[in-house]
Parts: structure tokens; C-alpha cells; sequence
């Protein structure tokens, strides 16, 4: 739940913005022709894109390219609240603060990822610190104050040590990213996310998701996706020690009771049974 949320506009778009979430907390963002730098204080969520399936820490910041994300925020801290600050990269403001340069920096940059984990510096952590001063004085900020704000950020980023270049991420703000769906599939296959949401990060409606996965594995995804992971609670029974509620949840099952239900129906017996048979 978003408990606070205070923001400032450039060109009547929100170009900076502050938020405050109360954990658990699952958001779904479309950045379509658009980039976003999202810093994470006390604790970073589960992010989930086409290319990209990892755990941010707390004091961490990602950069997202074109496309869906959905954000899993869980409840892990002993914080109440999670304070977030996100940077848009609009494409027509970039072209305005870099008129010159751009072109020639967007031909030399191809096959980029559509996101990168920024792991935070104090030089970061400085500028994020920055943006609180001016949270707190609202008055002293204009459009002036705001393109200088994106260009420091812009140039931190470049020199950071944890991140190939900021104009990959420019550069795909300008170009057309075709999503493969095996990729997605095979990166989130242990994921708790549903086939809606599968199909958001292939940029495709359900139907059409569905028929491309048919044509891609000659079975539905819901089959599919299943068998996959009960294969892996199976290895997982066989060579750990761990609960099956556990082993439920790595596997991409939210429900412990559901997968001892579909483990039953599909393998013949419950995962338990399975255990005592074929432990190592």
C-alpha cells in the first residue's frame, strides 16, 4: 500500500517522485517509451522483467528500459514503511539536455539489456539525499533546477563502477525491443507470477501469449510450466532436508496445499511419500 507519495513535474509530466509503501506490496509498471532509476532505501523489492529476475537490497537503485516489471515487496524488515525515489528518463527530455550528442551516442550502443542493477555508492546515496533537501523545499525547484538534476544523475551513472553505460539505457529508448517468449519463460519458471503477468512482460494480451507459447512448446503454458516445476520439487525432495512449504515456494508455488494437491495428482503420491522413496 502506498502510504505517501509527493512528486515534481517537468512539461506537465512527473519527471521526479518520492513514495512511501507499506510492505507486502506487488506493483505492475509499464514504462513504455520511457526509462526510470528507482532507488530503494531499508529494502529493495523482488524484480521480475523479460531479461530480469533478482532480489534488490535496501540502499539499492535498478534502471528499467521500455516494457512491463512488476515489483514484489515483501514483508522483511522490521521498518514499517519503504521509502523509494524515482527518476523518469522521458526520450523527448533527454533529446532537449543532449541535442548534440545523442544521435552519434545511440549508434554506437546495440543488444543491451532492459535492466541493470545499480549496486548504490556514497556518491549516489549523496545525490538521493539531495532530492530529499529539495522534497523538503518544494519552493526551489523549477524546470532549471530539474534538467540539472537529470544530468547529474545521468553523469554519476556513467561513472559508476557497477553499470556498463547509461546510454544503453538511451539508446533503447529509440529502438524497438521484440521479446522473445521462451526467454521469459525460461528466466521466470520458478517465479510466483501468473499467466497474465507472464504475458504482460512478453508484451502480448493473454490469447496471444497463450497461442505463441502453444506454438513455441506444443503444450499449454499452465501444463507446461507445472511439469517444469514439479520436476524440480522433485530433485529438491530427493537432495534436501528443506519443508515442503519451502520447497513449494522455490519451485513457484504460493500455496504449499495446491502443490501437495497437483504433486499427488501428477507424480502418483504426495511429495512426502516421494521423499522417503527416493531420498539421497
Amino acid at each position: 500500500m502506498i502510504t505517501a507519495h509527493s512528486s515534481f513535474k517537468y512539461q506537465n509530466q512527473v519527471l521526479i517522485e518520492k513514495i512511501k509503501i507499506l510492505p507486502p506490496f506487488r506493483s505492475e509498471a509499464m514504462f513504455q517509451n520511457t526509462g526510470c532509476f528507482i532507488y530503494f532505501k531499508e529494502q529493495g523489492p523482488q524484480l521480475f522483467s523479460s531479461e530480469v529476475n533478482t532480489r534488490l537490497k535496501g540502499n539499492e537503485a535498478v534502471l528499467l528500459k521500455c516494457g512491463n516489471h512488476f515489483l514484489d515487496l515483501l514483508r522483511e524488515t522490521k521498518n514499517d514503511q519503504v521509502e523509494v525515489i524515482v527518476v523518469h528518463l522521458f526520450p523527448e527530455v533527454l533529446k532537449k539536455l543532449y541535442t548534440g550528442d545523442l544521435p552519434e551516442i545511440i549508434k554506437k550502443q546495440s543488444n543491451s539489456k532492459s535492466s541493470q542493477v545499480v549496486v548504490s555508492s556514497n556518491v549516489i546515496t549523496k545525490f538521493i539525499d539531495s532530492l530529499e533537501f529539495y522534497f523538503q523545499n518544494p519552493s526551489l525547484v523549477n524546470n532549471d533546477l530539474l534538467e540539472l538534476k537529470i544530468k547529474e544523475l545521468i553523469l554519476l551513472l556513467i561513472q559508476s563502477k557497477n553499470i556498463n553505460s547509461i546510454m544503453e539505457l538511451v539508446a533503447d529508448l529509440y529502438s524497438t525491443n521484440t521479446i522473445q517468449v521462451k526467454e521469459v519463460i525460461e528466466l521466470h519458471l520458478f517465479s510466483n507470477l501468473k499467466l497474465d503477468q507472464l504475458a504482460k512482460l512478453c508484451n502480448l494480451s493473454l490469447s496471444s501469449f497463450k497461442r505463441e507459447f502453444k506454438k513455441e512448446y506444443n503444450d499449454s503454458p499452465t501444463n507446461y510450466i507445472n511439469d517444469r516445476r514439479l520436476e524440480k520439487a522433485k530433485e529438491l525432495l530427493s537432495i534436501t532436508d528443506l519443508p515442503i512449504s519451502e520447497i513449494a515456494y522455490e519451485t513457484g508455488f504460493q500455496d504449499s496445499l495446491y502443490f501437495t494437491r497437483l504433486f499427488k495428482k501428477k507424480i502418483g503420491i504426495p511429495p512426502t511419500a516421494y521423499r522417503t522413496e527416493n531420498s539421497l
